[in-house]
Order: C-alpha cells, then structure tokens, then sequence
C-alpha cells in the first residue's frame, strides 16, 4: 500500500525495533525500503539476510540522499518517510488510508503523533534507549495517549504522493545530513499547490529522539536554518509560523493547534511584515559576509 523509506546509520538495534512495529502493528501491506549508509554494524548483513529491499552506500551521505534513492525503488502510490528510531503504533495504517479516502486529490502531506519520553507532541517514557524500551507499556497505555488532529505539520514520519514527491523531486540534498530538509520539502510543496499539512492523532509514533542520522561524532552537521534562509530569502520558523501555522516548542513539548483545514495564504499584518524585515536583515548578514 505504501513505501515506507526508511533511511539508517549504524543504528542496527533501533532499526530492528522500527521493522518489527511496521510487521506487527499493520494492518496492510506495505514495501519498505531501507537505505543503508555504510552499515558497519551489522546493518548490511541483517538487511541482506532477511531480503529487506534495500539501497546502499558506503559512506554516509545523509538523510536527503539517502532517501532520495531508495525512494527511486517505489512501486506505490506514496511515498511514506520515516526515521529508524521509531515504533510505529497499532492502527498507524488504517488511520492514513482512512484520511486518503477522504482527499480528492494528491495535494496533502500527513504525519503522525509523536510520542517522546521528553518531548513530542505527547510526552511519555516507555524508554530512552533500545535496551530499556518498555513495548508493554507503551501499548497498555496507548487509548490513553489523547491528541488531537494538528495543523501545519512539518516533521517525520510523513506522506506524500509520490506525482507530488517527483514533481518536487524530493529531499534537496543540499540539507545532508539532515537538518532543515523538512520545512524546505514542506515549502516545495507549497509552491506547487498543497494546502494540507495535517497532523494525525491516531497516526501515532514512539520516537527515540533524533538517534537516527545525527552522530556529531560521525559527521559534520549542516547549517540547516542557514540553509534554507539563502535558498528562500526568510528563515524557516517564519515558513511554519506564517504559512503552515505549525506548532512550536515550549519546555521540549510540541505544542500545535487543532487542524480546522487547508491552509490559506498568510495573513500580512504588521507582526508578519516585522518579522520577514529581521529575515530579511539575516538574510542579507549571510550574503555580505557569511554568517
């Protein structure tokens, strides 16, 4: 039904954990496609063992092309994103087909409920590590673990369909290894038409916490917000504040309001035209001298 991408970095033991949620807690059948940058954990072997449709490259070169090509292997409609420090939650699936059928065209992107042990959008600990991961505990209380459908989502694990993914042409790989893709893909398909950016209660996900491709030990981090603030003129919080009207972070908490349907074009007050003025000033420090 979906591809679910799944890019990865030595990070053997969360992977394993993403994989067996995906086959216990779906309702449907999917392909899922893991892309293995270098994989010196053990992470090729296992994946080639098990017949896992894959993707390889010998060095890490990041999230965005990663992704981008193991997404060249999709045989589905969507194209399903996901981090592999993530525990897909019972009924993850039937919610997205059930919001599909409801669209009457391919303008949307969807994305889940994250549920972190100090952040998220629902903040409960079931574990902060792959050897403490208390599975039990978080299902026994997932009826519990109430949100709500939010507007202007912008993070992982999302779907899009894959006539707007190549129109967009995915990830822009300049973001490697990572940080500021997001929001950049989101503005990619804004400029082509979508207006849903919806976040799904019952689309739910445990999320280790940003395990997945970020070992500073490892590889440079890019300059994300600085980034994206060359590439569009403006700085990515403005893109989600104005545009996507989507949640901030206060004390590590996600905090998003209720979807009420798609986007309109931002409204230019004054608050809006204060703050595209200091991007602007960023804008124009970056380009003069650099920084």
């Amino acid at each position: 039904m979906f591809s679910i991408i799944i890019p990865t970095f030595n990070n053997l033991e969360y992977l394993k954990i993403c994989l067996d949620s995906i086959k216990k807690n779906s309702r449907y059948k999917h392909e899922i496609i893991v892309h293995v940058n270098e994989g010196n954990d053990g992470t090729f072997e296992f994946i080639k063992l098990n017949k896992i449709m894959h993707t390889y490259s010998k060095d890490n070169i990041g999230l965005c092309s990663g992704v981008n090509m193991a997404a060249k292997k999709a045989k589905t409609s969507y194209i399903l994103y996901s981090h592999d420090d993530m525990y897909f939650c019972p009924g993850w699936d039937e919610c997205l087909k059930n919001e599909i059928s409801k669209m009457n065209n391919n303008l949307f992107y969807l994305s889940a409920t994250m549920i972190e042990r100090n952040s998220g959008h629902i903040q409960f600990d079931c574990g902060q590590h792959y050897n403490d991961f208390d599975e039990f505990k978080l299902l026994s209380n997932l009826k519990n673990l109430v949100h709500f459908d939010y507007q202007g989502s912008h993070w992982a694990p999302h779907l899009i369909h894959i006539e707007i993914w190549n129109k967009i042409g995915g990830f822009s790989e300049e973001y490697n290894p990572g940080i500021g893709s997001d929001p950049d893909l989101c503005l990619k398909m804004w400029n082509v038409g979508v207006r849903i950016f919806k976040g799904l209660e019952n689309f739910k996900v445990y999320h280790f916490g940003s395990i997945s491709l970020r070992k500073k030990k490892d590889l440079k981090v890019n300059k994300g917000s600085k980034t994206f603030l060359k590439k569009w003129g403006f700085v990515p919080t403005f893109f989600v504040k104005y545009y996507l009207r989507g949640g901030k972070f206060s004390e590590n908490k996600i905090i998003s309001s209720s979807y009420d349907g798609p986007l309109n074009n931002p409204t230019k007050n004054f608050y809006y035209y204060f703050d595209l003025f200091i991007s602007k000033v960023k804008f124009l420090r970056l380009v003069l001298f650099k920084f």
